[in-house]
Order: structure tokens, then sequence, then C-alpha cells
């Protein structure tokens, strides 16, 4: 699967690369260290058009108003910085790579990034998360299949864990443990 079969394509925006991506930088980097530095409820367009220097014009053609901006940059945090770790197992690599997310999702920046994202929700937003968890679950299969072990459908580790750990942060009365998640995995494996 590629990027472009998960993305929704755009009805207009930026180019990639150049002045376009040296601009998504400055933007992005000001937000950050907007938010470092004060109150969330302060952050405006205007302070962040001053910090990255650039026009408010210019964050309101490219983001349409703040929510999705903060949902940008947002979607761009969660972008993985490389491969999951490799434990030596297909139930390791995916045990792990899974309680790492939980940890950070379910953390009060990960609470706060996943509200920018589902308060702005677009399916280009959506579409990047997904394809994100997708990446991450496809190399840990590859890894698994290379090593002689079978790995479960991607679809399947989404609906059957990655959801309900989504669900479990966003809407129920306490977060999912590292113990539900061993135990959707059993449930998945078979075991």
């Amino acid at each position: 699967m590629n990027d472009a079969t998960l993305i929704p394509a755009r009805t207009a925006g930026p180019r990639p690369g150049g002045r376009s991506a040296r601009v998504q930088a400055a933007v992005h980097q000001a937000v950050r260290e907007l938010l470092a530095e004060g109150p969330r409820d302060a952050l405006t367009v205007p302070a962040v058009a001053a910090r990255a220097g650039v026009t408010p014009s210019t964050i309101y053609r490219r983001w349409g108003d703040l929510s999705q901006l903060m949902a940008d940059v947002a979607v761009a945090v969660l972008h993985p910085e490389g491969a999951p770790p490799d434990t030596g197992s297909y139930r390791g690599d995916l045990t792990l790579w899974l309680e790492q997310y939980l940890d950070e999702m379910s953390s009060g920046p990960g609470r706060t990034m996943l509200r920018d994202i589902l308060g702005a929700s677009t399916e280009q937003n959506t579409g990047r998360c997904l394809f994100y968890c997708t990446q991450q679950i496809d190399a840990i299969g590859e890894r698994a299949l290379a090593r002689g072990e079978t790995p479960l459908p991607t679809d399947a580790v989404i609906e059957g864990v990655v959801s309900k750990l989504m669900y479990g942060i966003l809407f129920a009365p306490s977060t999912p443990t590292n113990d539900d998640i061993g135990r959707w995995l059993d449930a998945l494996l078979g075991v």
C-alpha cells in the first residue's frame, strides 16, 4: 500500500518541497515554540505568523484556521521516526510497539494531539494517522515473514487492538493497559 492510496488528494494546497516546505517547517516550529512558552488558549494565528516570519494570510490560505493548523502539527508529530524496534519475534515486536503506542497516545500530550486531530478532523489528517499506524504494523509483519513467522493481517491488528486502544483512550472511563494489549493479541493469535 502506498501513501497515495490512504491519503485523499487535496483539492487545493501547497506544492511539496521548496518554499512551501520551508513555510510549513517554520509555522510548525512556531506553534511548538509558542506552546512551550505559554498557555495553549493564548495561541493565535497572528502570533504564530509573527514567530514563523509569514503573514497571517499565509496560514489562513494554507490551513484555513487555527484548529486545522493544530491538527496538522499534531499529525506531523505522530509521523514515525524509524522502524519499530526488533525484539526478535513477531509477538515481541508487535507487543512492544503497541505498548509504546498506548503510552504515547494516553499521555497528556498524546491526548491533546488526538483532540487536535479530531477537533479538525479531515480525511487528510485521519488518513495520515491510519497510514502511519499501518506502515509500522506492516514493517513488523514484513520482518516476521523474513524470520519465517506468520504475522496477522495488518487490518486485523488495527481492528482488534489499535481501535480498542483508541476507543479506550478517548471514551472509556479507564485507560487500557498493557494487560489488555496482551489479552487482545492472544485472542487474535488464537493463544
